[in-house]
């Protein structure tokens, strides 16, 4: 099963230090039942994009996170895919987001099979998706556009291989 988890630069580069993505449990996003049925005129692959989108929305909350704990994290979602095996990831009851799994156990780095991520051009957009993102959760009209505009940015497709390249830049 693939599942797309919601990463940060910094995460990314502790999850090459320690082999694997964790620790345990990790909130991802999948093609679920729900998913599919909400989405019911969707393919597999229209799915799977819902999934990512999701995961990329994880991944701005991740950097709002890391910066109000002081951590300094390039502005790039970051989202990694990854292939678990069937029956290992639970899908969640919260209907608002239908793809959202937990994983009981960290993901090794093996198991990944590409990572997703924002271009250096999307920088300034997610800067200010973080900037507005309070004002956004409090109903804000205008903010919740701000935020929106970081989903008009594609999320890059990267080998596994190229990760150390990533963490470079």
């Amino acid at each position: 099963m693939r599942v797309y988890l919601p990463c940060t630069l910094p995460a990314l580069a502790t999850a090459v230090k320690l082999g694997e993505l964790g620790p345990a449990p990790l909130t991802g996003y999948a093609v679920t039942p729900a998913l599919t049925e909400w989405y019911a005129s969707g393919d597999t692959e229209e799915l799977e994009y819902v999934a990512l989108t999701e995961a990329a929305r994880a991944s701005l909350r991740m950097l709002a996170a890391d910066r109000a704990d002081g951590v300094q994290a390039p502005p790039r979602r970051v989202v990694v895919a990854a292939e678990v095996p069937e029956g290992t990831a639970r899908a969640g009851a919260d209907l608002e987001e239908r793809a959202r799994v937990r994983l009981a156990q960290a993901v090794p780095l093996a198991k990944v099979a590409a990572v997703h991520i924002d271009d250096v051009e999307a920088a300034a957009d997610i800067e200010a998706a973080l900037a507005a993102l309070p004002a956004a959760d409090e109903g804000d009209d205008d903010a919740r556009f701000t935020v929106d505009g970081a989903e008009a940015h594609e999320l890059m497709w990267y080998a596994t291989q190229e990760i150390p390249d990533l963490l470079r830049s």
